[in-house]
């Protein structure tokens, strides 16, 4: 008995080696079972306003601003590490309305980024 169990550890110890290295070293293994990530907005890396009616995701919104000051949100692509996924980091900030200074800023947030199977 305790040599099947040996036996089937192992398998599997094979199985997700294998695994592992299919999905690093092959070029679209990943995107071919998984899907491809959705598309990235137009506007990356601009400041744009947020509109009042949207939370533009969980935080931020033009209703949380103060009055006389204007929330702007913009989203950023960071490429991913050797052993890290790319990264969609969405930055929130306000201006005051007149002399256009940046009052306080919101904490970086990590959003998820979903797969699209084609």
């Amino acid at each position: 008995m305790a040599y099947a169990v040996i036996l089937i550890a192992i398998a599997a110890c094979a199985i997700g080696a294998y695994l592992l290295l299919v999905f690093r070293e092959v070029p679209g293994a990943i995107e071919e079972r998984l899907g491809e990530y959705e598309a990235l907005p137009e506007d990356l890396g601009e400041w744009r306003e947020a509109p009042s009616d949207s939370t533009l995701g969980r935080t931020a919104s033009a209703t949380e601003a103060g009055p006389g000051e204007i929330c702007e949100v913009r989203l950023l692509h960071q490429q991913g590490g050797t052993f890290s996924r790319p990264k969609l980091i969405r930055q929130v900030r306000y201006r005051d309305a007149e002399t256009r200074k940046i009052l306080r800023v919101e904490p970086d947030e990590e959003l998820k980024r979903r797969r699209v199977k084609r």
